[in-house]
């Protein structure tokens, strides 16, 4: 018998949708996610946003990714809402908070990736830079809309980003907040090159890890791969 693949939990977006003479509300994920899991050797399913039944949720998954999407609301971290900040996702920002949060205090293995990251340092009473040019002076963290740009970044030597992915790689970046005042806990484990914090994690936790790139938008699937391999140490 081969043994059972870990699960692994992806939270989806809630989005106006099309196909075929549909179109609808839906809850959905880009495929990439899926992918990436899967050649992880990790078996994926979709997470709608629901603040109900966490605990039956968290029973049924060995690992969790939090994934990318719009912005995170900013009364969560104690800010008013600044004029670029435009696309949220109401539905999703409470339900993911608390679903981060139960995940976290169980063990289970968590990967947070742009949106996720942030909402990481938000869970953990962090706060966010609602705009990154107006601070770095630049907009080489999304130049495109719609479109994921490579830019370098720097790990942390001694971090668990470190000992996954080397000294530095090159990312998938799409976004135009980041981290403000860290969140409890965590500790920053990758920076760009104009120092803003790419990744983050939490020290002495099986594995919660937050980067704020988009891993599934290629084929290197070390991110993926230690978080299955997490996962699959979870005791059922």
């Amino acid at each position: 018998m081969p043994s059972r693949r870990p699960v692994i939990g992806i939270t989806t977006y809630v989005a106006d949708a099309r196909w075929g003479p549909w179109h609808q509300a839906a809850a959905l994920v880009p495929q990439g996610y899926v992918d990436a899991v899967a050649r992880a050797r990790g078996r994926p399913i979709l997470i709608p946003p629901m603040r109900d039944g966490l605990d039956e949720t968290l029973e049924a998954v060995d690992g969790l990714i939090v994934c990318g999407g719009p912005d995170v609301e900013p009364s969560l971290y104690g800010q008013s809402r600044a004029a670029e900040t435009v696309h949220l996702s109401p539905e999703r920002d409470r339900p993911e908070l608390e679903l981060l949060r139960a995940a976290i205090q169980r063990g289970v293995p968590v990967l947070g990736i742009c949106r996720g990251m942030q909402l990481l340092n938000v869970a953990r009473g962090g706060s966010l830079l609602q705009h990154l040019p107006a601070v770095v002076g630049h907009q080489g963290h999304a130049t495109r809309p719609g479109q994921f740009d490579d830019h370098p970044v720097r790990t942390v030597p001694g971090t668990r980003i470190a000992a996954i992915l080397g000294d530095a790689v090159s990312i998938q970046s799409g976004h135009h907040q980041g981290l403000d005042v860290l969140g409890d806990g965590l500790l920053v484990s990758a920076t760009a090159p104009d120092g803003i914090a790419e990744a983050i994690e939490l020290p002495g936790a099986r594995f919660v890890i937050g980067v704020l790139w988009h891993p599934e938008q290629g084929e290197d699937g070390q991110l993926f791969a230690a978080l299955v391999d997490a996962a699959a140490s979870v005791p059922s």
